[in-house]
């Protein structure tokens, strides 16, 4: 079987996916993710954000012995339980401490030219929002890091502490679509030094009025977001990762990029529509999104949408 004819065909792909049934959740879109990226010849797999292992599992429980994977993270605590929960799979995972940005780097070190499937989940698992102690949650009162890896050089705290109002309120806005970006600068400014999530919170809540804030979202929630993308230059990243994934790609082979907020989302779209259209194609006109069940079970799949770019024969 050529590498083109590999996979299911993507006409179709809802209703297929809906169809199947869902025992567990254990990454978001997990079944989309599996569907469409699933490789059905020997080759590699890199997942370059493999996190807790979720969807790498996934990957390859349905696939053939001679497919393998390379598993990409920055965070070595992420990368440990990765580990344990592929473990069963042997010398079929192959784990590396790096950032997707470096994926072709990566993946040339370990002496992969070409991958079957590439998959960029943008989100923070829910280990690091509740158990990891960084301070990416504004419903703990932690140290204000938001470092996913621990070895960058500054903090979210040393950054709000640092920053000018008007690179705060920019960062606020681009970052985090924030309404109320330069009100919440101007209130960090004037009450900075901040050191915890509770001080950030705190900020916040003074800085938005009551009346707007919310109904759906923690009032804080768009500020945590952006400056944790701040810290880890995640839209950089990004934007650096998406051409060097595609040129990974072996003639037919599939990149997926699950994105959580509109502005990652758009560079998505974005890079996907600007590479050469004689060699690459999107699968789906429009993203995949989680169904009703997966949201009722998982309300923070809510905003996830999956993109996949194939590689043309």
């Amino acid at each position: 079987m050529g590498a083109a004819e590999h996979r299911q065909s993507p006409v179709g792909v809802r209703g297929a996916v809906a169809a199947r049934s869902v025992a567990v959740h254990i990454a978001v879109l997990v079944d989309e993710v599996a569907f469409l990226l699933r490789p059905r010849d020997a080759g590699w797999v890199i997942d370059g954000t493999v996190g807790m292992g979720g969807h790498a599992e996934q990957l390859l429980e349905g696939s053939r012995d001679d497919v393998r994977l390379l598993g990409l993270d920055v965070d070595p605590a992420a990368l440990a339980q990765a580990a344990e929960r592929l473990r069963p799979f042997g010398d079929r995972v192959t784990l590396a401490r790096a950032n997707f940005r470096d994926v072709r780097t990566t993946a040339a070190r370990h002496g992969i030219e070409h991958a079957q499937s590439v998959l960029l989940d943008l989100g923070v698992s829910s280990w690091q929002l509740e158990g990891s102690g960084r301070g990416f949650s504004f419903q703990l009162d932690e140290s204000l890091d938001m470092r996913l890896d621990p070895s960058l050089p500054e903090t979210a705290a040393g950054l709000a502490n640092r920053l000018s109002e008007s690179d705060l309120a920019r960062i606020l806005a681009e970052y985090g679509e924030e309404r109320f970006a330069r009100r919440i600068a101007r209130a960090i400014v004037r009450r900075r030094p901040l050191g915890t999530t509770s001080e950030l919170v705190a900020v916040v809540r003074s800085a938005v009025p009551r009346a707007a804030w919310p109904r759906r979202l923690h009032v804080a929630t768009r500020t945590f977001q952006a400056l944790r993308m701040a810290v880890n230059d995640e839209p950089g990243a990004l934007r650096q990762a998406l051409p060097e994934a595609a040129e990974l790609l072996a003639p037919g082979g599939r990149l997926g990029v699950i994105a959580f907020h509109s502005g990652e989302d758009r560079i998505v779209k974005q890079t996907f529509r600007s590479l050469d259209p004689r060699r690459f194609a999107a699968v789906e006109p429009s993203p995949l999104t989680p169904g009703d069940d997966e949201v009722r079970e998982n309300p923070r799949a809510r905003s996830a949408r999956l993109r996949v770019l194939e590689r043309l024969p």
